[in-house]
């Protein structure tokens, strides 16, 4: 790894690269990171760079919570090590590169905290059971100009949703997204106006768990850039305005044995369900989602975007194609092939740190998978619009409407809370509930207002 990390330091310097971001995401979703000059990153990758083991204990706000008994000091130190063949040079900002970094004991062992070691155990672990999985996700945010303090008031395109020429305005940006995204090795399926205020939404090829997760804190750093040589500004925040859609991040997965998608439903017109272990992965999901919402959607906006009636997920349930739905199935065909078929985690937004969300939706699939897990009817309707009764009859809940409530979901499953381990749960809930006494004191609206450049 050193001889490859000196390999790249030389080409990009000789193609004036001056230095590297060491990029990670904290428990807040938040992208953090260091930059060292291109002349260390040789070292970098040997010894790591230094950082204070409270960045595991942020809270959304950048204030540290002492609340969790493992960090209760300022003392400490980790290493920072950046993921070498994941270095990519940054076509919005060529004087920098970037890297995704592991977080290691200063002794060099793996940190307890580190979230991208929880989602590589988890992938390693799908390997043992001869399990394999794709996944990708789709990214919204809202566009205003450079300056503005809010989104609503100041547009950066005025709709109407999906239409061309709502984007003709920002022609530039949406170039420079195409371009970047392609030179940065991220490759986009599609790109358009959305339903939200000001909205903008680009999905992500689907690819191993790992490259996933390190792709959405790239692709974070490339719409920022872009936006920016635009005189513009972006907000992934999970709500911009409280009568506005908001922005959700979802997120798509798939799982195979021996090459075949276990989610196929061995229908080529795509009308089918899936069966055996493919119903088992989506029955472990909805099994655990509540407590699976805590980990992907976990800031107070998130709770306050999951609303009947704005596609973002409020209540219990899967159904086929159904946007209301929180597990949307989507089939293959024969158009699409069965290699197509996929489930949609629709309450999942920039709050969510990737590798952990990531890495809970995969052990609460495989734990589907190994119950036999009994997947109930799909539902084509929104239940918002039920009666409590019908909701009742159904067997749909409304999900977790506030921190407390999602923190008593997290603890209810050891299936999802134990992906994490001790140490890093006690850092997750610590942080949750800095950020919950932290919104008690505050009106939705400063709330919005106060999460909305923060990702």
């Amino acid at each position: 790894m050193t001889k490859a990390a000196s390999a790249a330091a030389k080409d990009f310097a000789a193609a004036g690269v001056a230095g590297v971001h060491l990029a990670w995401a904290d428990n807040n979703g938040i992208p953090r990171s260091r930059i060292v000059p291109i002349g260390g990153l040789a070292d970098a990758a040997t010894r790591g760079v230094g950082a204070t083991s409270l960045f595991a204990v942020f809270d959304s706000h950048d204030a540290i919570t002492y609340g969790h008994a493992g960090l209760a000091t300022p003392s400490g130190d980790i290493r920072l090590v950046p993921v070498v063949d994941r270095l990519r040079r940054l076509a919005g900002q060529p004087a920098l590169a970037w890297a995704p970094v592991r977080q290691l004991t200063r002794s060099g062992d793996p940190w307890p905290y580190c979230q991208r070691t929880v989602l590589e155990a988890q992938v390693a672990e799908g390997s043992r059971r001869g399990l394999e999985f794709r996944a990708g996700y789709e990214l919204e945010f809202a566009v205003a100009p450079a300056g503005s303090t809010d989104v609503v008031s100041t547009p950066g395109h005025p709709g109407p949703a999906y239409s061309p020429h709502a984007l003709v305005g920002l022609d530039g940006f949406v170039a420079a997204l195409l371009h970047d995204f392609a030179a940065n090795g991220l490759r986009i399926g599609q790109l358009h106006a959305e339903y939200g205020v000001a909205q903008v939404e680009l999905s992500l090829a689907a690819t191993d768990p790992v490259s996933a997760a390190d792709d959405q804190l790239l692709a974070r750093q490339t719409i920022h850039a872009a936006a920016h040589a635009h005189g513009l500004v972006v907000s992934f925040a999970p709500l911009v305005g409280l009568g506005a859609a908001g922005n959700g991040w979802h997120l798509h997965t798939s799982v195979r044995r021996k090459g075949r998608n276990l989610l196929d439903a061995d229908n080529a017109d795509g009308a089918g369900v899936p069966t055996g272990d493919g119903a088992g992965y989506l029955a472990g999901l909805l099994r655990d989602l509540p407590a699976l919402t805590a980990i992907t959607a976990p800031s107070v906006p998130s709770t306050l975007r999951l609303r009947p009636g704005y596609f973002a997920g409020a209540y219990a349930f899967w159904g086929v194609e159904n946007r209301e739905a929180p597990l949307r199935y989507v089939p293959g065909s024969r158009l699409l092939g069965t290699d197509h078929a996929n489930v949609e985690l629709k309450t999942s937004d920039a709050s969510a740190n990737p590798y952990l969300a990531l890495a809970v939706v995969l052990a609460a699939g495989m734990a589907g998978i190994s119950d036999a897990a009994a997947l109930p009817g799909p539902i084509a309707e929104d239940p918002g619009g039920w009666t409590e009764g019908e909701r009742e009859t159904s067997g749909v809940r409304r999900l977790p409407a506030d921190t407390a409530e999602q923190d008593t979901a997290l603890m209810a499953s050891p299936r999802v809370a134990g992906v994490l381990g001790d140490d890093l749960l006690g850092a997750f809930r610590a942080v949750r509930a800095s950020d919950a006494a932290w919104a008690a004191e505050r009106t939705a609206d400063e709330i919005v207002a106060a999460h909305l450049w923060r990702y």
